[in-house]
């Protein structure tokens, strides 16, 4: 086969749902992620056979409108977050065979255009889900020149090799020894099509071995939402997206490229999250299901606790991922959203999840989302932080080895043990305890009070006096360790000028620095 024709695209139709229907059973049982539901190999069954059913109806002429309207019933019956990516899968090679025929750089090109329209449709994507099983597939085969054969066996056997790597990517399947359940779907949609191109269509074979459930009685306390959206201006979908990322979390809005979107949230809150709709189209077919999670969830690895941190600046998000922590990382002045928080919680591996949040702002977005139903599954802890140079000393204290309950209180006790300090620049005249401050002073804090000012312009002399005036401070009372977090406009020499100076009026304290990153001081210091 040269290229991909309406009867190819009718035969794949048939042959996706052939394969979803054998491995719905095995898909169901490895679903954990978003939530552990067991319904991941329905949906896509569901969604798939709507699809299937939409081209049958159809009698297109072309490729280009077979695989139109294949996406068109995709979108309609989209059912669940994973039906909704596979639904823009579809799309993505519908929208790209409206401009060329699927020969192999065709359908290179039409994989590619499928990865943008189901990436874009999430509103936070996820490494180790479907998604980057896709992307891994559309980066492998961006260049190919070969035929349609060789690229549709090359995108199938990258997935194949990209589905395995999803434990380590997101450790909620690692925690429960499986792959991720909708990428595993994608796996056979992209199987069914090889095996349609070179006519060698076989049975699946079996994912791992399923995730098997308890299954308890509950009542529900979260919600699947679902609904089509018609005459929405597309300029205010992304509004539409922040709205629904306040509510939930597998937050989807999908277009099927006829100007209908299909809607998808996890939340508690149903009445809202049809008001968002409401407030910008018409919504029809709504579907609303309730989230139970069975329990409990038998996994496997040793892991029932993790812990996570959310704070501002990149260098510091880095440096504790370096140390093995899950992390989001906010510029400053911006409030995670719900959808975030609790993406940072559900992604965690194990049941007990403690989070460490960077800031006083930060620990409110925490709060919230740890008593969010979505989460309710969990056993979340909030360690209060005001400070990252806290975050710092409760993970100095961290041992997994540990019990859970003793190890939070240690964390939370060298949070709460450790003195901060901070050098600001001033941004307009105020009056402090100790002065009247000038626009482009150095103004020192600790524990949020100020304590000296030293006068513009802002140098490299006048910021290590004012640092060790703070830290003065801080280590009359006692302390063996400064840690010292550097702002992204802070002068690359002073951490060391600093170190140099402690060392001489200090000996006996221990000083390390670190690129933080932050934006509103020049230092963060923290004494333990």
């Amino acid at each position: 086969m040269r290229v991909l024709d309406v009867a190819a695209v009718s035969a794949w139709s048939a042959a996706c749902v052939h394969s979803l229907a054998v491995l719905r059973p095995a898909i169901d049982g490895i679903n954990v992620y978003p939530v552990a539901d067991s319904d991941t190999g329905s949906n896509l069954l569901f969604t798939m056979t709507a699809a299937r059913d939409a081209l049958a109806d159809a009698e297109p002429a072309t490729t280009a409108e077979a695989l139109a309207a294949f996406a068109k019933g995709a979108v309609a019956a989209a059912k669940g977050n994973s039906g909704v990516i596979m639904s823009q899968v579809v799309r993505g090679i519908a929208e790209s065979a409206a401009a060329r025929e699927l020969d192999g750089p065709g359908l290179a090109e039409a994989l590619g255009c499928a990865d943008r329209a189901a990436t874009g449709a999430v509103s936070r994507p996820v490494a180790g889900t479907i998604l980057t099983v896709l992307h891994t597939v559309a980066a492998a085969v961006r260049d190919a020149t070969g035929s349609l054969e060789e690229v549709a066996a090359a995108a199938a056997s990258v997935a194949a090799e990209a589905l395995e790597e999803t434990p380590k990517q997101l450790p909620v399947l690692a925690v429960a020894g499986v792959v991720d359940a909708g990428a595993r779907g994608l796996v056979a949609v992209l199987d069914a099509l090889h095996g349609v191109i070179t006519g060698g269509l076989t049975e699946p074979d079996h994912p791992l071995e399923a995730h098997h459930h308890h299954h308890t009685i509950e009542s529900p306390t979260a919600w699947e939402v679902m609904y089509l959206l018609d005459g929405v201006d597309e300029a205010s979908l992304p509004g539409l997206r922040k709205t629904l990322s306040g509510l939930g979390d597998s937050v989807t809005v999908a277009g099927d490229g006829a100007g209908a979107y299909a809607v998808h949230v996890h939340c508690a809150d149903i009445g809202a999250a049809l008001e968002a709709g409401i407030e910008l189209g018409r919504p029809r077919r709504v579907r609303v299901e309730p989230l139970i999670t069975p329990t409990p969830v038998e996994v496997g690895g040793g892991i029932d606790r993790s812990v996570v941190a959310v704070v501002h600046g990149g260098p510091l998000a880095e440096l504790l991922r370096a140390e093995g922590v899950a992390v989001l990382s906010v510029p400053h002045g911006v409030q995670p959203t719900v959808e975030e928080m609790l993406g940072l919680i559900n992604e965690a591996a194990g049941h007990h999840v403690t989070v460490l949040p960077g800031g006083q702002e930060l620990t409110a977005a925490a709060d919230a989302a740890a008593g969010h139903a979505m989460a309710a599954d969990r056993d979340v802890v909030v360690i209060p932080c005001v400070s990252p140079v806290q975050v710092l000393a409760a993970l100095a204290v961290h041992d997994q080895g540990r019990r859970t309950n003793d190890d939070v209180v240690a964390m939370a006790e060298a949070a709460a043990a450790t003195r901060r300090g901070e050098l600001r620049i001033a941004q307009e005249e105020s009056l402090t305890w100790v002065g009247r401050a000038q626009a482009g002073d150095v103004v020192g804090l600790v524990d949020g009070e100020v304590v000296l000012i030293e006068p513009a312009p802002a140098s490299e002399t006048s910021l290590v006096a004012a640092a060790v005036g703070v830290l003065n401070r801080m280590l009359a009372l006692g302390g063996e360790l400064v840690t010292v977090l550097t702002g992204l406009d802070a002068p690359v020499r002073l951490p060391g000028e600093l170190a140099d100076q402690l060392r001489l009026e200090h000996p006996e304290v221990e000083v390390t620095s670190y690129a933080g990153g932050q934006t509103d001081a020049v230092l963060l210091m923290g004494v333990e």
